[in-house]
């Protein structure tokens, strides 16, 4: 392990030699970029030794989270940064003639994952290592992210392949000695033996076996270092019978193909269902052999082992460790119950009914019949409590059942078979409590907590912000870089003249550097002077990037129907993937881009008004966006965003925040204040009554603004098309709204009128940024960690390892 920078350079150059037979010079750009991230690597790896060894030597329970999605970004940097050998890394490769910054221009994010759930648990896992917190990941390990999104000459999204690891993937080691037999399909056979005791063995079944990959999540100012485990799907030595070989290889290499495929057919939701299994099945046995090696015994796996459920995905986590527990150690259904409820936790990321993961019977009873017998079970032994412990309300069992209408409701199951529920914003789980899960918090009111969502400091501004780092190290000291909570210190220079122009100074120097990212990006030259106005999120109905375009229609209109109406200079910016079959969302990114391709080569408005659409979000694009932007739009439905973490990004960047009160804004809005964000639209409490007799054509009719902008949807304005974003206009009008853009479309207009008038007080913006940024304090996940930590999963830091003061 080196430690200068004469010995990096030495064993770098040694290294290349080793593995390619040739010299520093000769080795091709990727070569170089291979090395230096298995250096790296093997450099954590000793640190990674040591944490093993503390968490077996100091018998520490350890947590273990379970997610579809780890969007980790590329880990070249951050790994060297939280290792503290950066400075040697960058300047030693310098003096061998080689710029740091094209070797880490070479790595892909990581494609593992689509959204805000993969880019909290890779948050999570910074903070769990920095904060010494024994907590390691469980994922499948997809060899091609969810894709690749380019823009056509029309304006459309097209998905191509995202090949991350085309050059390899330096971070991972290949663990075979842990492989995992993972069966499908099949049947079980029940047999008795004297003691009158069922024995459940499942034949018949198709075999993949599961190989882990395991990566080390590094921790900031400490030797900590846990682990990401992702499971790769390889063909068994067994032969799968009454099956082609061919069609069973081409199954065995679907189950890692990408994340989310697509579900709009049997054998496409069949694919996720097997997704979902082959990975908890193998996180779990590789979690019963851990423990297992340890251990003499499973009776005390909740006081060594805690499972954190991700949002529904993996919930068959449940079933399949009942099933562990009793068919392979012959535990009662009792004992076992109480063990796996103990383990798990579990963490609900929606409110919206149709965003609940169900499965049909039948699907779940061919795939995994024993898991299938274990959940209808559950059902069972669940209704013979509720029916006994509300026995004057009949109808209360017909609201909590597991299985229900011949479909198995995985947050029900998760609810049931967790001793620990949490929503991930205080009005989200004020939901949950009120509305989804209303019967079961009243069952279980211990269950549930809030655990309002956080994003890694290190990352999102230490890092990807030095500009803004500087400034703050020389206004508060460097103490908040290792203990984020004192950022807050910042409150005290918010007044500061000095203070103030020097933000805005690095502010205008992160908006050049994100204009030229644009530049490169779309060849749209922006106004670096303009408000950079910035919505960065997966695309649906109910996020209303359809309210933020409508909204840009509407200033074109009026500036090209009135030549004495001029906004500020505005630059709006988009960032989103629509899911490829969702035909609504691509529609919208569409008209963004027609919209866009209008109102920029129109000589009469494009002075003042530019519309961006960045393709392929990506966390590398977001690292780019979140501190050049001025301001955050977070404005979905109230009630319908469970938490966010843009906004986060954004806030501790210093954007100001225009949105609903929705998700954790409501926080945000709380913390800094009501004259240091802008807030419109109806409220959470509000949208019963407006709901109950609302008329999307009421406000069609009524205003000019919505009229006309509605219009241009269907009168070929954007593109000459008349049916091209019919689309759009019937799901306003003709499905009446569902998600109140029109109704909140007024609210909307006049809080840009805010933003434009606090944008003019320059000393006032800069005030009101800084109060953004001191008060991001909340909302590092160092913060969510702990809390995790400490009131759901009981786990302490191991100690003896480096300190953080």
């Amino acid at each position: 392990m080196f430690k200068n920078k004469e010995e990096f350079k030495k064993e770098f150059s040694q290294r290349l030699i080793e593995a390619y037979g040739t010299t520093v010079e000769m080795t091709h750009p990727t070569e170089k970029y291979l090395v230096l991230g298995e250096m790296v690597r093997d450099h954590a790896s000793v640190n990674w030794k040591d944490t093993k060894v503390a968490v077996s030597q100091q018998d520490v329970k350890q947590v273990y989270y379970f997610s579809m999605e780890f969007l980790l970004g590329r880990s070249l940097t951050s790994n060297m940064k939280n290792l503290g050998i950066y400075d040697i890394v960058v300047e030693g490769l310098s003096e061998l003639g080689i710029d740091f910054d094209n070797l880490a221009a070479m790595e892909k994010d990581a494609g593992l994952g689509n959204g805000g759930l993969g880019r909290l648990a890779a948050c999570f896992m910074d903070s769990a290592a920095s904060e010494n917190l024994p907590v390691n990941g469980n994922c499948i390990r997809y060899r091609y992210g969810l894709f690749r999104q380019v823009i056509d000459e029309q304006g459309n999204q097209v998905e191509l392949p995202d090949i991350w690891m085309r050059i390899g993937n330096p971070w991972e080691i290949r663990k075979p000695k842990h492989s995992v037999d993972v069966q499908f399909w099949g049947s079980v056979e029940v047999s008795g033996d004297s003691n009158g005791d069922l024995h459940f063995r499942h034949v018949n079944g198709e075999h993949i076996l599961a190989i882990p990959y395991d990566m080390p999540m590094v921790g900031a100012n400490t030797s900590m270092t846990n682990t990401l485990r992702l499971w790769s799907a390889e063909p068994a030595d067994v032969s799968p019978a009454g099956k082609d070989y061919r069609q069973y290889l081409s199954e065995v290499n679907d189950i890692c193909l990408n994340v989310y495929p697509n579900d709009s057919t049997e054998e496409g939701k069949y694919l996720r269902l097997k997704q979902q299994y082959f990975f908890v099945c193998a996180g779990i046995d590789s979690i019963i052999n851990a423990h297992l090696k340890q251990y003499d015994t499973l009776d005390n796996l909740p006081e060594k082992v805690g499972i954190q459920l991700n949002d529904t995905h993996p919930v068959l986590a449940i079933p399949e460790l009942m099933r562990v527990l009793m068919d392979v150690y012959g535990y009662s259904w009792v004992k076992a119950k109480d063990i796996t409820t103990a383990v798990m936790s579990y963490t609900n990321h929606t409110v919206m009914s149709e965003a609940l993961e169900t499965w049909p019977i039948e699907y779940v009873k061919k795939l995994l019949p024993r898991i299938y017998m274990i959940i209808d079970e559950f059902n069972t032994r669940f209704s013979n409590y509720v029916t006994a412990r509300y026995p004057g309300e009949p109808d209360f069992w017909s609201r909590v059942k597991i299985i229900t209408d011949g479909r198995i409701h995985m947050a029900r199951l998760a609810v049931v078979g967790s001793h620990k529920v949490n929503g991930v914003a205080e009005i989200h789980t004020g939901l949950l409590k009120s509305d989804l899960f209303r019967d079961y918090y009243r069952m279980y009111p211990e269950r549930f907590s809030n655990k309002t969502n956080g994003i890694t400091p290190r990352r999102w501004m230490l890092y990807s912000n030095p500009q803004l780092r500087k400034m703050l190290d020389d206004t508060i000291g460097k103490s908040y870089e290792k203990d984020f909570s004192k950022i807050i210190r910042l409150m005290e220079k918010v007044d500061d003249k000095k203070t103030q122009e020097a933000f805005l100074k690095v502010k205008q120097e992160r908006k050049k550097v994100l204009a030229d990212y644009i530049r490169k990006s779309t060849g749209i030259i922006v106004n670096t002077d303009s408000i950079f106005d910035s919505q960065a999120k997966r695309l649906h109905a109910y996020k209303r990037q359809l309210l933020n375009i409508l909204h840009v229609i509407y200033l074109y209109q009026r500036m090209k129907e009135d030549k004495n109406f001029r906004i500020y200079p505005h630059t709006f910016i988009f960032a989103a993937k629509a899911a490829p079959s969702y035909v609504f969302a691509k529609k919208v990114i569409k008209l963004i881009n027609c919209v866009a391709r209008k109102v920029n080569s129109d000589p009469d408005v494009n002075k003042v008004l530019t519309v961006v659409f960045l393709p392929n979000y990506s966390v590398s694009m977001s690292e780019y966006l979140m501190n050049g932007s001025d301001v955050s739009e977070q404005i979905s439905t109230a009630g319908k965003e469970a938490s966010g973490t843009g906004n986060m990004k954004f806030m501790m960047n210093g954007a100001i925040t225009l949105g609903t009160l929705d998700g954790a804004t409501v926080e945000i809005d709380r913390l800094v204040g009501r004259e240091n964000d802008v807030i419109f639209g109806l409220t959470v409490d509000q949208i019963p009554g407006v709901r109950a007799s609302y008329s999307a054509w009421n406000y069609y009719n009524k205003d000019k603004r919505i009229h006309k902008a509605m219009n241009s949807l269907i009168d070929g304005t954007w593109n000459g098309n008349p049916d091209d974003f019919q689309v759009i206009y019937d799901e306003i009008m003709k499905k009446n709204d569902e998600y109140l853009v029109l109704a909140d479309f007024d609210s909307y207009v006049k809080a840009h009128e805010q933003i434009e008038q606090k944008y003019r007080d320059r000393s006032g913006w800069a005030r009101s940024c800084l109060i953004n940024i001191a008060q991001s304090a909340y909302f590092s996940s160092d913060r969510t960690i702990r809390q995790y930590a400490g009131e759901i999963w009981e786990i302490q830091p191991l100690s003896g390892m480096s300190s953080k003061k």
